[in-house]
């Protein structure tokens, strides 16, 4: 039974609940208005305290209900077209997983069969003559040299006197001197009688440093006609030896229009020649043509990552020993699994089917010969084409800029993602890309055309190859020459509006040349 003062008692707690509810709604209200004026300041607030609070509230919704529920979103898989996910290193730590199983099942074998764990073939073509290679290889390197004196040459007073510069008799010089330095250092293999593996480095090596010494040459030979332009513009700006002051002519006077006619030649003069004053300056600054032509500068360029001279390149602060190391110990432990894969996997089938070969007849025996060879070395190529590209530009070229404190460190693109063979020659090496663009294409282009300059690009590229695949199988068949100058047409094709849209089907179309490719011409060259 409900007394008088269980209702005024029950009275008084709905008053103060209503005045509780009131102040509450009012301290709402003013935070209410208070964030409403702080406007800006309240939108920027911290996306984690965001999150937090957004997680927490999902906490205090789930531990109402009595079963936890799940959260569901219009969302996309992660291999999906549309997905912005690109973190795939899992695949790179699987692919090393992968060779590491190749080689201890490897092992195993081998030391079932033959008791010992590897196969000993390769391991000994490394050490014959090995000397000699390396006292080439250092020969070969010191003649580059040769450009740094050209131009200091050509800067001194003989030089002067006999009228040498870059554009007169410089150039023709410089160029005769690569082709026959050239020609020489891709001959001594063959005359010393090396290895093909001996071969093959010493051949790339002169391919890079012919590269080298051609962009050092050529770019400092244009520093050096830059410098003779403002040395010209500034002859012309000397003061006049005319009288200071002489009693003028009517017809002397200056109109208004020739006025603005001279500030306007006098403002491009000064704008041409701060424009050449900067051409010679390198970005920071620090260092100005013709003071780079030096020894140490010289050293330092034979020694970064790079094939095109710049007067300073971007550096770190230090070199980072324990990434160097990791770097050194890669380059060996790649070297051990490209000759595991080569001893197991592709010397005992070009052996086997070189052996068949001799005894068929007929050219269809042959031909099923070569079918079956070169499905039998897809594989194995495909890991070798891996382990060249990883050699190459993550750890040699990796080692050798942090030996430099070389900080640009992009020597490869995404290639892997390539939907055409124009794209894969702009992100597979882009070093040599580089160099094909500044000193083949854009150096060709203005004089030739564009369509031109990218045949005469291709064609460089091609002979490259083929003098590469001639130095491995002392063979010249052109194989390599052809298959690389058809690359033209073919990206003629899929540059076209109906195939470039299908970008999935054009990247499986790369992946399954280059797979195919690199296993037909090994298989042709030693084969036919």
């Amino acid at each position: 039974m409900t007394t008088s003062a269980d209702y005024s008692g029950g009275k008084e707690d709905d008053v103060n609940n209503q005045s509780n509810l009131r102040s509450r709604d009012i301290r709402s209200t003013r935070t209410a208005e208070s964030r409403k004026s702080a406007g800006v300041s309240d939108r920027n607030s911290s996306v984690s305290t965001l999150k937090s609070s957004t997680s927490s509230q999902k906490l205090r919704v789930e531990r109402r209900r009595l079963f936890p529920s799940i959260e569901y979103a219009s969302r996309v898989s992660h291999f999906d077209p549309q997905s912005n996910y690109r973190d795939f290193q899992g695949f790179y730590v699987l692919f090393w997983v992968a060779l590491t199983i190749m080689v201890i099942t490897t092992v195993m074998r081998n030391v079932k069969d033959t008791g010992y764990p590897v196969r000993v073939e390769i391991w000994r073509l490394f050490t014959v003559k090995v000397w000699e290679l390396a006292y080439a290889d250092v020969l070969m390197i010191s003649t580059t040299v040769v450009s740094l004196l050209l131009h200091r040459f050509f800067r001194s007073k003989p030089g002067k006197k006999l009228g040498l510069r870059w554009h007169v008799g410089g150039m023709a010089i410089q160029s005769a001197y690569q082709l026959i330095w050239f020609s020489f250092w891709v001959a001594v293999p063959f005359l010393q009688e090396w290895t093909w593996t001996a071969q093959v480095f010493l051949t790339l090596h002169t391919f890079v440093f012919l590269m080298k010494m051609h962009s050092y040459a050529f770019y400092n030979g244009h520093l050096s006609e830059i410098e003779l332009r403002l040395h010209a513009l500034d002859e012309k700006s000397t003061p006049s030896l005319d009288p200071v002051y002489q009693t003028p002519n009517i017809g002397d006077r200056l109109t208004p229009e020739k006025s603005c006619a001279k500030s306007q030649e006098t403002s491009k003069f000064s704008v041409l020649r701060e424009d050449l004053a900067n051409e010679l300056t390198s970005a920071t600054g620090s260092v100005t043509y013709p003071e780079n032509l030096t020894w140490s500068n010289y050293l330092d360029y034979i020694l970064c990552p790079t094939l095109c001279y710049e007067l300073e390149y971007p550096r770190t602060e230090r070199i980072v020993w324990s990434r160097l190391g990791y770097k050194i110990l890669a380059v060996f432990g790649v070297i051990f699994l490209l000759t595991i894969t080569s001893e197991e996997f592709i010397l005992p089938v070009l052996a086997e089917s070189a052996t068949r070969i001799e005894t068929v007849n007929t050219s269809s025996e042959t031909a099923l010969i070569l079918a079956e060879t070169i499905s039998m070395l897809l594989f194995p190529f495909m890991i070798t084409f891996l382990l060249v590209f990883l050699i190459i530009f993550e750890y040699v070229l990796g080692a050798f800029a942090e030996i430099t404190c070389f900080a640009d460190r992009h020597f490869y693109s995404d290639w892997w993602n390539s939907t055409d063979w124009m794209e894969f020659s702009r992100k597979w090496n882009i070093p040599v890309h580089h160099f094909f663009r500044r000193h083949v294409y854009s150096a060709s282009s203005p004089h030739i055309g564009r369509r031109m300059a990218t045949f005469g690009t291709f064609l460089l590229s091609s002979l490259g190859h083929e003098i590469v695949m001639a130095c491995i199988t002392k063979k010249v068949r052109g194989y390599g020459f052809l298959l690389q100058m058809s690359q033209l047409p073919i990206v003629a094709i899929q540059q076209t509006r109906w195939v470039k849209e299908k970008r999935v089907l054009n990247n499986v179309c790369f992946w399954c040349s280059i797979i195919l490719g690199t296993s037909m011409i090994c298989s042709l060259y030693v084969l036919c």
